[in-house]
């Protein structure tokens, strides 16, 4: 979720908002928070009591990181430290995301991640929510029947600045959706919307990348019995050696 329109939505609600920026950080990357009267201000992401010097005075902290483990759990955990110092009342995790509370640990290692900060944030005793909007762009895979959750980047945005400007106790979790639809009912709005109708004249289509790759992974796909002993003077290529091959290859281009 694009960070800008988040700041931007709690400072359309006239609600003072201070937006934390790594040192350095282009004046280009921030011109929009400034034009709609955010406060900019650069701090280092390592330096704790200067975060928590920064939230101070705050009563939401809305984090807007994303990256893997040293990211989530490390930067966004002394972000979590700091306003738990400050004092702040209640901090929004960058948990933009389908209901993973519903997901099988260990069948999405980014959503893995987050799950793991709830830990972070229970522990830490901050009142905290989260909003999961599910997806925001798809390339389909699986039952065409199946709903799936569609909201956009500014309705997120917006709901997530309403969340942060709410004085009363807001629940750990809140889902929302701009609409609810099945691959069916998506196909039957684009061609409604820009009267096209989808043909199967493509190749190599992503969704079609997607079932060879489900094929494979769930081995049905794999092949047995092997026949390479059929000719005995063919000599294979193993996968260590096709990388290497292929490196070297890219180094010569390179």
């Amino acid at each position: 979720m694009s960070a800008p329109q988040r700041f931007v939505a709690v400072a359309e609600r006239n609600v003072a908002v201070k937006a934390l920026v790594r040192p350095g950080t282009a004046a280009s990357r921030t011109q929009r928070l400034r034009d709609a009267g955010v406060i900019i201000t650069e701090v280092d992401m390592n330096d704790i009591p200067a975060i928590t010097k920064s939230v101070t005075g705050a009563t939401t902290v809305v984090s807007a990181l994303q990256g893997l483990r040293g990211v989530i759990l490390g930067v966004q955990g002394r972000l979590l430290e700091a306003s738990v110092a400050a004092k702040v009342q209640r901090f929004i995790p960058s948990d933009y995301s389908l209901d993973f509370t519903k997901c099988d640990p260990g069948t999405n290692r980014n959503l893995d991640l987050r799950r793991e900060f709830h830990a972070k944030l229970d522990a830490s005793g901050i009142k905290w929510t989260m909003c999961l909007n599910d997806g925001t762009e798809l390339c389909i895979f699986g039952s065409a029947d199946q709903k799936f959750d569609y909201t956009t980047i500014p309705d997120t945005a917006a709901y997530t600045a309403a969340v942060a400007a709410d004085s009363n106790p807001t629940p750990k979790f809140l889902r929302i959706a701009g609409s609810s639809v099945n691959a069916k009912d998506l196909a039957a709005i684009v061609t409604k919307v820009r009267g096209e109708q989808g043909e199967e004249d493509k190749v190599f289509p992503p969704w079609q990348g997607m079932q060879y790759l489900e094929n494979m992974v769930s081995g049905k796909g794999k092949l047995d019995p092997i026949d390479n002993d059929r000719y005995p003077d063919l000599e294979w290529t193993t996968v260590e050696k096709g990388i290497i091959e292929a490196d070297a290859e890219k180094n010569k281009s390179d």
